[in-house]
This record gives structure tokens, sequence and C-alpha cells, in this order.
């Protein structure tokens, strides 16, 4: 089966957002380091995931309305740059694909608006 343009445009930013959630949560991990009680644990755990709970809100919202993605993965990715601004490739690691999420999402909007006043 091939793939049209607009299938490409519309699942790129949907995967790509996936696996930025896997990425972002793989860094929960550092909690199993420190030997401590399991609620210490569990709670600690909880925290280090809110990012990927956040992405996963997101992508929700996103996946019927695409500027959604754009919005939220670009606001995601200037509030980390903020928040690293003394880490250059801190930020490079973790804004760098929200900001090309955000552009494929925004590319998926534009598309589909202009599809559907092509339509009208």
């Amino acid at each position: 089966m091939a793939w049209t343009r607009h299938e490409w445009i519309v699942w790129t930013p949907r995967i790509l957002s996936l696996l930025l959630i896997g990425f972002i949560s793989l860094f929960a991990l550092d909690v199993f380091v420190e030997v401590r009680p399991w609620t210490e644990t569990l709670a600690a755990l909880l925290v280090h995931l809110i990012p990927g709970f956040v992405l996963l809100v997101i992508l929700a919202l996103a996946w019927r309305r695409p500027w959604i993605g754009a919005a939220g993965h670009a606001a995601l990715a200037m509030a980390y740059a903020v928040f690293a601004r003394k880490h250059p490739d801190w930020i490079a690691i973790i804004s760098g694909p929200l900001v090309v999420t955000a552009c494929l999402f925004w590319i998926s909007w534009r598309l589909r608006r202009r599809a559907n006043q092509t339509a009208a």
C-alpha cells in the first residue's frame, strides 16, 4: 500500500509525537537508580512521567485538531528552552524534536484547512 502525500503529512506528526512521548518517558527510569521505599519510588516515577502525560494530552487533543498539536508542541519547546537555558545541548535534544513535530502539525493543519476551503 502506497501512502499519498496527504497521508504522510497527517500521520507523521502523530507518530513522531508518540515516539517523543516514549523518549521523554525513558527519563523517568532514573528513579530506579536509588534504593528507596516503593511508595517514594512510585511518587517519584509519577512526577517524572508528568511531561509524558502532558504530551499525551496534547496529542489526544491534536488528533482531530492539528493546530492544537502545533501550538502545544511549540509552547512546550519554548518553555523547555527557557527552563534549560544554561544547557543548550539539552535544549537541542528535547526542544528540537518538539519544534519539528509542531511544524509538522502546523503543515498538516494548513493543508487540511486549504482542502476544506477548496471543497466548500
